[in-house]
């Protein structure tokens, strides 16, 4: 949590269409949204900044949201951090893919605002009961 007490939730996704809508949800609904189009810039962005969640695609370009996701799971600092992952990928092979990779959740795209916001609420009590 930042010093004003809201949640930082980092965004990789090189859709801008879905980036703004993601951002524009998680900030009404009272998050601080950290927003990225590619895996490496949101990589250097949690890097210099931290972040509490991320919400990743998996198709970018320059890093893909696995590849980021591995490099989360591998630093000490944000090993333990919810990570969903919201994607146009949504066969099961996938969804396994990004659960075994180390995602907390997995949501496909397109998507229903209120299940993504309910889906981030049961990620935040993880880290509000730590």
């Amino acid at each position: 949590m930042n010093e004003t007490g809201k949640i930082k939730i980092l965004v990789a996704d090189d859709n801008t269409g879905f980036r703004v809508l993601v951002e524009e949800l998680l900030a009404k609904a009272g998050y601080e949204p950290s927003v990225h189009e590619d895996g490496l810039l949101a990589w250097e962005a949690l890097q210099a900044g931290g972040a509490d969640m991320a919400i990743l695609d998996i198709n970018m370009p320059v890093m893909d949201g696995m590849e980021l996701l591995a490099r989360i799971r591998a630093d000490e600092r944000f090993k333990t951090m919810p990570v969903l992952m919201l994607t146009v990928r949504s066969l099961t092979e996938d969804q396994v893919d990004g659960y075994d990779c180390g995602a907390d959740d997995y949501l496909p795209k397109p998507f229903s605002n209120e299940v993504l916001l309910a889906r981030i609420k049961t990620l935040e009590r993880r880290i509000l009961n730590k």
